[in-house]
């Protein structure tokens, strides 16, 4: 990429919010119902039919703007955006336009190199999603309408993105925050989390935007990033080529691996905006704020402070232990069975277990180990029982198995050499098998004092203490 160029990001996430109804009928929103089985009149846009306000929804949108810090508009107004689609069943889709619930806020999102980026929340409005287009068959396209009318809120961010790196980063953060709050399930793959990123460049320095494209419905973080990047390279492609970038949106092809234009970009005035005469103004009284306010749980920020301070974990650390609620608790729960070192259960949930969880494909809720089981690993090293090393065998039977730590090393004979004697024995006879190593070492080179340690942990099959072995040693070689 030509380092004359700068990227400028936006998101706007689509987060289905965690009702039992859909937000302007009765009619039920869980999912992987036969098609078109949980759609009713008012869904379908029947005349005649009136839409009434979930109430729930509208909590739940309140909640998620107390969490950014955003300013919660007391007088909201619904309006109908026309334009037509197969899976719009009215023609127009309610949404909110000029007065959205929730306006200006902000998150903080930690990156990898523990440098903190702010990202501006321009917006958080309430809305229906529209059904689902399902072109399965060749020539043929289906609608499932099961969808529509399913609330969500829209979160509208600045433009403060800078690289996919960082929005990928920050739409994590505000994944893991839905689900703190319990407001959206964030499934990705049933589409209850999805994005479209607008994606510009200009010249470093310049002060004015350059023109964007929007890459449409990206519904995993990995497509994010690689969308994100392409639009980019094409951008720049077009620029340094001499043509000008169209506004439009993209639909990002993960098979092809490639963007490809789907329409023209529409601007607001398209959509010919106007207040829905059907749903009354939402205006929201202090004290409904407050309630809400007062039901906010330990927020990831919050709770990654609290890991900080109570642990003695970096920030960094500290954010991925608090990247979802499950996480965090098995952690704590591990950590409070091993209160001598917290640290060491921080590495081990992080590292070892989390790996585990990975390849497996497991979440969670899944692990074959529980908190008290870990911990009883974790505990064989810190009253030296076992070594660090030995300890990644213990888990490897422990996790393919089920078994505890404690039955796992006796049943394999890893407990861990501590006798002085024994060791001291081992020793004086690596020295006595290595003359000329021994004469090397006490002639000043230096780097052999490792040889001697993996000959006599080869010898005690790994079971001898490091930290003794280290310092018997050095005793021992000395000249």
């Amino acid at each position: 990429m030509s380092g004359e160029w700068e990227t400028v990001i936006g998101l706007e996430i689509h987060a289905q919010l965690a009702t039992k109804s859909k937000i302007f009928s009765g009619s039920p929103t869980a999912y992987g119902a036969e098609p078109n089985t949980q759609a009713d009149l008012v869904d379908l846009g029947y005349p005649g039919v009136l839409p009434v306000l979930n109430a729930e929804a509208v909590r739940m949108a309140v909640k998620f703007g107390l969490a950014v810090g955003a300013v919660i508009t007391r007088r909201s107004v619904f309006a109908r955006k026309n334009y037509f689609y197969p899976d719009l069943p009215k023609g127009y889709q309610i949404s909110q336009y000029e007065l959205p619930i929730v306006a200006r806020g902000s998150l903080d999102v930690v990156m990898e190199d523990g440098t903190v980026k702010t990202v501006g929340i321009t917006r958080a409005h309430l809305e229906e999603d529209a059904g689902k287009s399902q072109h399965e068959g060749v020539g043929v396209s289906a609608i499932d309408l099961n969808r529509a009318g399913t609330p969500l809120i829209e979160i509208v961010s600045e433009p403060d993105m800078r690289s996919a790196k960082e929005a990928v980063a920050y739409m994590k953060k505000i994944h893991t925050l839905v689900r703190y709050l319990g407001i959206c399930d964030g499934n990705m793959q049933e589409g209850s989390f999805r994005c479209d990123a607008n994606v510009s460049i200009r010249r470093k320095g310049a002060e004015k935007f350059g023109t964007r494209a929007e890459l449409k419905n990206l519904n995993s973080f990995r497509f994010v990033e690689k969308a994100i990047n392409l639009e980019v390279m094409r951008q720049i492609d077009i620029l340094e080529s001499g043509g000008t970038v169209v506004q439009e949106t993209r639909l990002y092809d993960s098979d092809k691996d490639e963007t490809r234009s789907m329409r023209s970009k529409e601007e607001a005035n398209d959509y010919r905006y106007f207040p829905d005469p059907d749903l009354l103004p939402v205006v929201l009284e202090e004290r409904f704020i407050e309630t809400v306010r007062g039901s906010l749980p330990e927020l990831p920020d919050q709770k990654a402070a609290r890991f900080q301070q109570q642990y003695g974990l970096s920030l960094y650390d500290a954010g991925v232990l608090t990247a979802s609620k499950e996480l965090a608790a098995y952690f704590e729960a591990v950590a409070a069975l091993v209160p001598s070192d917290p640290k060491l259960a921080a590495n081990w949930v992080m590292g070892d277990w989390s790996a585990a969880l990975n390849k497996d494909g497991l979440d969670v809720a899944e692990s074959r180990l529980s908190a008290a089981q870990l911990a009883g690993l974790l505990n064989r090293i810190v009253d030296n029982t076992i070594s660090g090393k030995i300890a990644k065998e213990v888990f490897e039977a422990m996790w393919a198995e089920g078994l505890e730590a404690d039955a796992v090393i006796a049943s394999r004979g890893l407990r861990q050499i501590t006798d002085t004697g024994a060791i001291e024995a081992e020793i004086d006879a690596i020295m006595a098998a290595n003359p000329k190593q021994l004469a090397d070492y006490r002639a000043g080179k230096d780097k052999l004092f490792g040889f001697f340690v993996g000959q006599v942990m080869k010898s005690t099959g790994g079971k001898a203490n490091p930290a003794m072995l280290n310092d018997l040693l050095k005793k021992k070689l000395a000249p």
